[in-house]
């Protein structure tokens, strides 16, 4: 392939293409106010080769891609579980393997991130938009492989996440920002300007409201101004709203002007690092269909979890690889009591206060979980309910199935059958 820019290159460069893998469908996610479907799909899988699955169905389908990844930052990071602690003594939490970013050497990175963006950009509609975000470890790296796989003239805009913190760094100006390079597919680009202006400053306004500022044309002061390339939102601290313990997660407000600007109301977007699941929870409370993927069941559950806590947004399926074998560790048991075509189901044989998510399925056909109810625990609360009820529309012999997640992401299945009527 010749190039009149610059090609990144290093010993042994290669874009892996695996083979499609078997993705089955686990569970239909189906809150009892608002069941609507709408294909979105939450998938536990590794990305590569759950990309080039979807190559089949979602090839030139996909209208914005955000992804989060790997940073080359040679550390590990771990999911907090454990609630009232004593954030002075880290070497005390309660805490759960998170993800991996260290790497043999470059090499690895590089290939890993080079076989997933040409994968992404196959995905992506003619009118779509990748978002890569990353940080001064991989951003310089990543720009010359995206001009290689997009072309320099893709590049919509370099944008730059500023926030606070506290940092140990005595030697150098402090880091405090992330990079995003944004990418279009072709020259015909969602961009929905109106949806993400913001107010103009107090000085601006000042200026430009008074009768001797001199200026020509005087911007619309009320209608506000389109954001520049250099944003500030808060990181999502441990005391904030948002916050789930999951490492390197992202603010909400971050991701909405994302999806406002580069999506619209029914497209679909996707994130194949969902991680703690914010581009995908936010793509949901605005209308939008999505696809989220990771490798960790742990990041899987705090995204079903996450998405659960907002019911009223509809529902969802949930995949596997076939190659993930299906392990529940987590050993619930059922107890149900029937009063005509009446029953209360309670969970057993777990402690409340360690779960964090129960959902029902009230005619479970042994294949597909089908989950009608659910008793999540929010993300300040103590424990949840245990005990559910259900009414039959008629008579029968049903089995009921109840799934039981914990703080680390495991999971267990129980089943019982009941007779009502």
């Amino acid at each position: 392939m010749s190039h009149d820019h610059p090609v990144l290159q290093w010993k042994g460069k290669q874009a892996v293409y695996p083979p499609p893998l078997q993705l089955v469908q686990s569970a239909l996610v189906l809150p009892e106010e608002h069941p609507e479907l709408n294909g979105s799909r939450l998938i536990e899988g590794e990305n590569l080769a759950v990309m080039s699955t979807l190559l089949a169905d979602f090839e030139g389908k996909i209208d914005l891609i955000y992804v989060d990844p790997p940073f080359l930052s040679g550390k590990s990071y771990r999911v907090r579980t454990g609630r009232k602690e004593d954030s002075r003594h880290p070497e005390n939490w309660k805490t759960a393997e998170g993800f991996q970013d260290e790497w043999r050497n470059r090499a690895d990175y590089l290939n890993m991130l080079y076989s997933r963006l040409r994968l992404m950009h196959s995905l992506l509609a003619e009118t779509g938009s990748l978002y890569l975000h990353l940080d001064w470890h991989a951003a310089a790296y990543a720009r010359v492989l995206l001009d290689e796989i997009f072309g320099p003239d893709r590049l919509l805009n370099e944008i730059i996440w500023t926030y606070h913190g506290p940092s140990p760094i005595r030697s150098a100006f402090k880091r405090k920002h992330d990079t995003l390079y944004v990418y279009t597919k072709s020259k015909e680009y969602t961009f929905n300007a109106d949806a993400v202006r913001v107010p103009y400053d107090a000085a601006t306004v000042k200026t430009f409201s008074s009768p001797k500022a001199g200026f020509g044309k005087r911007p619309d002061l009320a209608r506000g101004k389109v954001p520049e390339d250099w944003w500030y939102f808060p990181v999502v601290a441990r005391m904030h709203r948002e916050r789930t313990g999951y490492p390197t997660q992202k603010p909400e407000a971050l991701l909405e002007r994302i999806i406002r600007a580069s999506s619209n109301s029914g497209d679909l977007v996707a994130d194949f690092f969902c991680g703690s699941g914010t581009c995908v929870t936010v793509a949901r409370r605005l209308g939008r269909r999505w696809l989220g993927c990771d490798i960790s069941p742990l990041a899987i559950n705090t995204t079903r979890r996450r998405l659960l806590l907002e019911p009223e947004a509809g529902g969802f399926g949930v995949w596997v690889g076939r190659d993930r074998q299906e392990h529940h560790a987590l050993h619930p048991k059922i107890e149900i009591t029937a009063e005509n075509l009446n029953v209360e189901a309670r969970l057993t044989n777990l402690e409340p206060e360690a779960l964090i998510a129960l959902e029902f399925d009230w005619d479970f056909d042994g294949h597909l979980f089908r989950s009608r109810a659910q008793s999540i625990k929010g993300w300040r609360q103590e424990t949840i309910n245990t005990r559910l009820g259900h009414s039959y529309p008629r008579a029968g012999n049903y089995v009921v199935a109840a799934l039981a997640v914990d703080a680390e992401g495991q999971t267990g299945l129980a089943t019982e059958r009941v007779q009502v009527g």
